[in-house]
């Protein structure tokens, strides 16, 4: 795979189309050293993209709550994720903007610093090996738990909040699973390194943990909807470790992962089952209702 800052092609960076390789910060950001960073991951469907207006909404969201005030619009935002994208001519891929602080100081302290922003986007393929996505991934539990609410800006898109992430990832990896279960504070069930978790009871009903102390993602939002429009009752609660021998079906969600089953959490294994492939059937319809359409 060509790597990220060797690729070609045009970058939105602070209101302006620059060549790809010429896109630059200094070693001494702020964003770089402290993680005064939020961004949002969006995809790109048949040339649209996919909840534009809620993904900036929540990029400005992260962004408040990080005590940064992005120097544009939502509409200008907007617009210029619409631009990117046309400019790169993407038809199926993945945008990234992504908003942090500048140079200008170098401590805790960054009231001086200059805010930057960025959109970027290339053609990308599903983020799990597509066979996965009727066989299901293999699951580890991390050692890692998410933060208490009261430590962190849990509800936003920070790049700070994923640093166990990617530990968690990595180790999961070494151990020959895909990815990786995660705990919250309390030892309750929250979601895997980069999407939401669900499970499914013998009844066929959903179980979801509630998004208290992690980003309630825009996927997860849109696919108990479906859920809901096919009579599946969703139950939105705190599901503890102890209950995964419960479920006989389990699903991850997220941009990236979109809707993809789980086979196996440790010793705990569960079907690839039609309620499952049928969900993922709708969320991929429904994506591409315009190309259908």
């Amino acid at each position: 795979m060509i790597p990220y800052d060797k690729r070609e092609g045009k970058i939105w960076y602070n209101n302006e189309l620059v060549d790809w390789n010429d896109v630059k910060l200094h070693v001494l950001s702020h964003g770089l050293h402290y993680a005064s960073c939020v961004f949002e991951g969006l995809r790109v469907y048949d040339s649209e993209i996919f909840k534009l207006e809620e993904h900036t909404d929540r990029l400005f969201h992260s962004a408040k709550r990080m005590d940064i005030k992005i120097p544009y619009s939502k509409e200008e935002i907007n617009q210029a994720t619409k631009k990117i994208v046309s400019v790169q001519n993407v038809q199926n891929g993945y945008v990234r903007p992504f908003v942090w602080r500048g140079s200008e100081q170098m401590a805790v302290s960054a009231q001086k610093t200059k805010i930057h922003v960025a959109i970027t986007t290339w053609e990308w393929g599903t983020y799990f090996d597509p066979k996965l996505k009727t066989e299901g991934i293999k699951l580890n539990i991390s050692k890692w738990r998410r933060p208490a609410p009261n430590t962190i800006p849990w509800d936003t898109k920070a790049s700070g909040l994923y640093m166990i992430c990617t530990l968690s990832k990595h180790e999961a990896e070494r151990e020959g699973y895909t990815d990786s279960l995660m705990l919250d504070h309390e030892g309750n069930i929250a979601e895997a390194t980069g999407a939401n978790i669900f499970f499914k009871d013998e009844k066929g009903e959903l179980h979801t943990p509630i998004p208290d102390s992690f980003l309630d993602g825009i996927t997860r939002r849109t696919v108990i909807e479906i859920a809901k429009s096919k009579n599946i009752k969703v139950n939105e609660r705190k599901i503890l470790p102890k209950e995964l021998s419960n479920f006989v079906g389990c699903f991850l969600t997220g941009t990236a992962a979109e809707v993809t089953p789980v086979s196996k959490i440790l010793e705990h294994n569960y079907q690839v089952c039609n309620l499952i492939l049928d969900l993922s059937a709708s969320y991929e319809k429904l994506v591409r209702k315009k190309k259908a359409a």
